[in-house]
């Protein structure tokens, strides 16, 4: 199934834009602090890197969905945090710091995920070939890490020369960027249109025990490690939120196969509601004890 132009014009914009504006937020402490706290780190990117994948697998295994689907899930899940997971940390009491340090670790560490567990999922699901190709895992390392790794640094450099003006165009870059989503989401729909119902009934339902089970989970390991309560909603949040238009880049524009982007695009209004349920409870919470206090 052939991506469209627009698919593969909108794709790398949204993503640029979304690691631009990360990278706008971000500057070497973030990078510096995985030494000041290893144990969190470690913890997180154990969430991020392992579980998260391998909760994936366990329910495109045992659930009835389309190889496409399974394929697609697996995508998503190798997909580092979300840029918009540092905000809902932070709106939920976590640890924002931990937060942004998780997201930079784990968008260092996609080069090497990302290919590896695409080409696994694909010879899983899909009967492509399944040994590891050291070539096809270089050429989309490489290109994952140009993709992310690049617009993030040059935000980074923009935030270093002209702070003033990063605080300024993290905004309106990150509106532009959910707008031109918002835009390709819809573009998906229209081309599968024909079994978007079926997709989006096999995807909702994997995307919404995906999320609930590795933010359980990812909590749970934090607490069971006697990490602190800020700490663990940090690891929670970074677990359950994905770079989707890093997924939808891969699917579409790499394997150009939009079937397999449907999870990402079921996935992020999921894991914004669920953020959303979490903030609000979260916020509540506190409210409450300081008020009986």
């Amino acid at each position: 199934m052939e991506a469209t132009v627009v698919t593969k014009m909108i794709v790398p914009l949204v993503l640029g834009m979304m690691m631009l504006g990360m990278g706008m937020s971000l500057v070497t402490a973030d990078f510096k602090r995985v030494l000041m706290y290893p144990k969190a780190v470690a913890i997180g990117t154990f969430g991020q890197m392992i579980l998260l994948p391998l909760v994936a697998f366990l329910l495109v295994s045992v659930m009835p969905i389309s190889p496409e689907i399974a394929v697609g899930v697996m995508i998503l899940a190798a997909c580092p945090g979300g840029p918009g997971s540092n905000l809902v940390a932070m709106l939920c009491k976590g640890d924002a710091a931990l937060s942004v340090s998780l997201t930079a670790v784990s968008s260092l560490l996609a080069g090497f995920s990302i290919p590896v567990i695409t080409q696994l999922a694909l010879g899983t699901f899909l009967g492509q070939q399944a040994e590891l190709d050291v070539f096809k895992l270089f050429d989309m390392g490489v290109k994952v890490c140009v993709i992310t790794l690049v617009p993030v640094g040059l935000g980074m450099l923009i935030r270093k020369k002209n702070p003033m003006f990063a605080d300024r165009a993290q905004k309106p870059v990150k509106i532009a960027s959910v707008v031109l989503l918002i835009l390709l989401v819809i573009g998906i729909a229209v081309k599968e249109r024909e079994n978007l119902l079926s997709l989006l009934e096999q995807a909702g339902i994997v995307g919404l025990l995906l999320c609930l089970l590795t933010m359980t989970l990812g909590y749970s390991i934090a607490r069971l490690l006697r990490l602190d309560i800020r700490q663990s909603r940090a690891i929670m949040i970074e677990v359950g939120i994905q770079n989707a238009a890093l997924a939808f880049l891969i699917t579409t524009v790499m394997l150009e196969n939009t079937a397999m982007a449907i999870p990402a695009a079921v996935y992020s209004p999921v894991m914004l509601t669920i953020s959303g349920f979490l903030i609000a409870y979260f916020n509540f919470s506190t409210k409450k004890v300081a008020t009986v206090k």
